[in-house]
């Protein structure tokens, strides 16, 4: 059974205003998720509602089974959450942040676990620093320690790297990749594409409140990925010959010629190609490939 199910789940406000729409998602247990979107696509909104932050108009959510509207608590108890906005009480201590957190769902002391979790994040030296005195990454950081002092089974990572230097998010997605091999399942939101490229098992793309598509990452590239030829021509030529016209070809500035093509085709016609050139006397010198990137395949999504 998915550790968390969604069925049909809309979200409509006074207003009118739909922020989500019909939305049907399975996560698998032990999965690194994410979900992309525009700005005002819906991802806060949808964890919002997960997390039971926002009630939904419609549809259910079930959290390792449990209702997350008539079994709240139980529901709620398996999540951890870590918001885009840093709000939390400046004038307490790192420890005692995390701490209280850990109290409010009715947990056991445990300074050994707190512990744990700040030297994991790098924080155990600022364990006794008010949150006042902490730079905005460590602050990014002591909210992911908070959302982990329960030992939540789910995690939810809402644009955790926004605003933080390369060598912190480096750290973070190697905490991400400890959790998971802890078994802690990982849901994000991000706007950094390479990371969903480097990090997610899945990836579901939202847009105007509903789910364009959930696929598996490799399965995703392959299928919806592009790959491209350039050609480095030894010579400038001015324009394509007309004998080319048939490739959809693309010339960049008079010494690279770019051919797009399906590489699950069985037949790309590249030799054609090659063949072509050399019949018109079109000499080379180079030939190189590249693969659409997941956010070029992204961009084309949302369009």
């Amino acid at each position: 059974m998915p550790i968390l199910q969604i069925k049909n789940l809309s979200k409509v406000y006074k207003g009118g205003f739909t922020a989500l729409k019909d939305i049907n998602l399975d996560i698998k247990q032990g999965e690194i998720f994410a979900l992309l979107g525009p700005n005002g696509a819906g991802k806060t909104t949808l964890i919002s509602t997960i997390c039971g932050l926002v009630n939904p108009t419609s549809g259910s959510i079930k959290v390792a089974g449990h209702d997350n509207l008539t079994e709240y608590k139980d529901a709620r108890s398996y999540i951890g959450l870590v918001p885009q906005e840093l709000t939390t009480d400046a004038f307490i201590s790192v420890r005692d942040a995390v701490s209280f957190s850990r109290a409010l769902f009715g947990k056991k002391k445990d300074q050994q676990l707190i512990e744990s979790i700040l030297k994991d994040l790098s924080l155990l030296d600022k364990k006794d620093s008010r949150i006042m005195a902490l730079s905005g990454g460590m602050k990014r950081r002591m909210m992911i320690a908070k959302a982990l002092s329960h030992e939540p089974k789910i995690l939810f990572l809402d644009e955790p790297t926004a605003g933080v230097d390369v060598k912190l998010r480096e750290s973070m997605w190697e905490l991400v990749h400890k959790l998971r091999e802890n078994g802690v399942t990982i849901i994000l939101t991000t706007h950094y594409i390479e990371e969903a490229e480097e990090m997610a098992d899945r990836i579901g793309v939202i847009n105007k409140g509903q789910i364009v598509l959930v696929e598996e990452k490799k399965s995703l590239m392959k299928k919806l990925g592009k790959k491209e030829l350039t050609i480095d021509l030894k010579e400038s030529m001015p324009d394509i010959p007309e004998e080319l016209n048939d490739f959809s070809l693309k010339l960049h500035s008079g010494l690279h010629l770019t051919y797009s093509y399906d590489d699950q085709k069985e037949d790309n016609r590249i030799g054609e190609l090659i063949g072509k050139l050399s019949e018109l006397g079109i000499e080379y010198k180079d030939l190189k490939t590249k693969q659409s990137s997941l956010e070029e395949i992204f961009v084309e999504l949302v369009k």
